[in-house]
């Protein structure tokens, strides 16, 4: 476990500390994260993160920007190129995916005040978002892409906090990703042309 000194003088006491942030989310939730509660897991004093974290929100934000960096990243494993409604499908599942699995993380990055004028955590939000619209954008061509980017990230992500707060009962993967299936297929066929019902005679 590294001192003070060496994280500190390595520069790496920042990243040491948001690594065991993010231990601790896992562990025991948001309500137990604070600089004390991560210098402890760090090893370092508790003084020590006052260097590069003026407060507990200024660490919550560095947390929440690697949570979405990890997010895009997981999205993009999902499908690296998404071109149709089936791939954009398949990166909604994923998103929910990503929130049942790191829960911890997921609500920091969304239910947790954040400072909005740090840098990293705005850029790392920023790309989530302009990555959703150009699925968008290749995925439903007809749609208004901001429209319905906006449509469909608050689609998932309710049903991603609807499973975390146990709303939908227990369920295994499969049948989670066939509930966020049907529902981003009901958004998306409400949406298209062809589905609007042809008049007899026509």
């Amino acid at each position: 476990m590294p001192t003070s000194s060496t994280s500190y003088h390595h520069g790496d006491l920042p990243s040491a500390l948001v690594r065991a942030a993010m231990d601790l989310l896992e562990e025991d939730g948001a309500s137990e994260l604070s600089l004390r509660a991560a210098a402890r897991r760090a090893g370092v004093s508790t003084a020590a993160p006052y260097r590069h974290f003026a407060d507990r929100t200024a660490l919550v934000s560095a947390v929440a920007a690697v949570g979405y960096r990890e997010l895009a990243e997981h999205l993009a494993a999902a499908h690296p190129a998404p071109t149709t409604a089936e791939d954009l499908t398949a990166v909604a599942i994923a998103y929910v995916q990503f929130a049942l699995t790191r829960p911890g993380l997921f609500r920091v990055m969304f239910a947790e005040p954040c400072d909005p004028n740090s840098p990293e955590r705005v850029a790392a939000a920023s790309a989530i978002t302009e990555y959703l619209t150009s699925v968008v954008r290749q995925a439903v061509p007809n749609s208004d892409p901001d429209g319905m980017a906006t449509a469909m990230w608050a689609l998932v992500h309710g049903l991603a906090f609807l499973h975390l707060d146990g709303k939908f009962e227990a369920s295994p993967d499969k049948a989670v990703a066939d509930r966020v299936r049907a529902a981003v297929n009901a958004v998306l066929g409400a949406s298209t042309p062809d589905a609007t019902p042809s008049h007899s005679g026509d």
